[in-house]
């Protein structure tokens, strides 16, 4: 999925809330409430409209300016239920992304993903899709003709420094049921409740399903040196007692060996998420993750090149003349296995199938220098 909003602002991701700035602790997004166990902080939603105001809208939870990570994951949309005959579904024409793995993980409809590795893939409830940007991929995502009703959440984790370079790739896997009393889940990624995901991951991750009955209460056993979030998505929760509101996270931070997940009066369907701290400065814009403003621009002016919304650089292996010939892919046998100047394998941002519609523009990348909060 990709990142819709017009003018996206470069945004500085670090581990821990940034309150220096005002003095007065978290804001922006995050409240802190005394739980059982510790603080737990309760990082509120946005309502961001994905395709313009007609389109579907998502509830973006990751990042916030007061906390931007939990672990290594650094971006949560929550959808739906979506009525797609009055919305339209989802319609992502061929966008980039870089740095990162997309986590797509349904709950009801079913989602076409194409991508610039060669990757075709049909997203199903309870199959998770995890796509491996790497150096740079594109890719495409649309609810299916036969979809009527589409919910779910995108997430996207960042990729250490030693991992963000590597060749981008696709993994699916259907998790087994986990039962208990009271309680469902399906464990996508990581360990937890005895099960452990054959998904690869660059850094230790948690991805979670939870299915609880109403009034249920579940002791969950986690990894001291992980920090967590637990989405609320539908029916009453709370977590070490405190209420979630909908489509909001509670988080808590290292320490923890134990969450205490309740709850209310009706069935209650949660996505727990968790991981050990990235400990690295991320900069996120758009759909890129990287590491400065120079690397994000670089990134975005290629991009826009291969895609043929400007005319290609000095450095670029793509003949002059090609501004304003964006169809969503082009013809580059006779490029393969050339470079850009300074080293970086062509295409970055791969070819794709033809027939498939223009690819999005970037936005305009503000001329900011960015620097760590804190």
């Amino acid at each position: 999925m990709t990142n819709p909003e017009k003018n996206p602002q470069p945004t500085v991701c670090t581990n821990h809330p940034d309150r220096s700035a005002s003095g007065t602790g978290l804001s922006n997004g995050v409240t802190v409430v005394a739980g059982e166990n510790g603080p737990v902080e309760l990082l509120h939603p946005r309502a961001v409209p994905l395709g313009g105001p007609r389109g579907m809208t998502v509830q973006r939870t990751l990042p916030q300016k007061a906390r931007s990570l939990i672990g290594a994951w650094c971006f949560l949309d929550a959808y739906g239920p979506d009525d797609v005959a009055a919305t339209g579904g989802m319609k992502v024409a061929r966008h980039p992304h870089t740095g990162l793995a997309t986590v797509s993980w349904l709950f009801e409809g079913h989602i076409d993903h194409i991508d610039s590795a060669g990757n075709w893939a049909t997203v199903r409830p309870g199959e998770v899709d995890l796509m491996n940007a790497g150096r740079g991929i594109t890719h495409s995502e649309f609810s299916t003709q036969d979809t009527t009703v589409l919910h779910g959440v995108q997430l996207w984790y960042a990729f250490p420094e030693a991992d963000r370079f590597g060749e981008p790739s696709l993994d699916s896997h259907r998790p087994e049921l986990v039962t208990g009393k009271g309680f469902s889940a399906r464990v996508f990624l990581g360990s937890l409740l005895g099960v452990t995901s054959p998904v690869a991951t660059r850094l230790p991750l948690t991805g979670v399903e939870l299915h609880l009955e109403p009034g249920a209460s579940l002791e969950v056993d986690v990894p001291a040196d992980h920090e967590h979030g637990l989405l609320r998505v539908t029916g009453p929760l709370a977590l070490d007692g405190v209420e979630i509101p909908r489509h909001a996270i509670a988080y808590t931070a290292p320490g923890r060996t134990t969450l205490r997940i309740t709850a209310g009066d009706e069935p209650a369907l949660a996505v727990l998420i968790g991981g050990q701290p990235l400990n690295e400065q991320i900069v996120m814009w758009w759909n890129f993750v990287g590491r400065s403003h120079e690397e994000i621009e670089t990134w975005r002016r290629t991009y826009m090149e291969e895609m043929g919304f400007t005319e290609p650089s000095a450095d670029s292996p793509l003949p002059a003349g090609r501004a304003g010939t964006a169809t969503g892919g082009f013809e580059v046998d006779e490029l393969l296995g050339s470079s850009y100047g300074d080293g970086r394998p062509f295409p970055q941002f791969g070819t794709f199938p033809p027939g498939q519609p223009a690819p999005l523009p970037a936005p305009e990348l503000p001329n900011t220098t960015l620097r760590a909060r804190g």
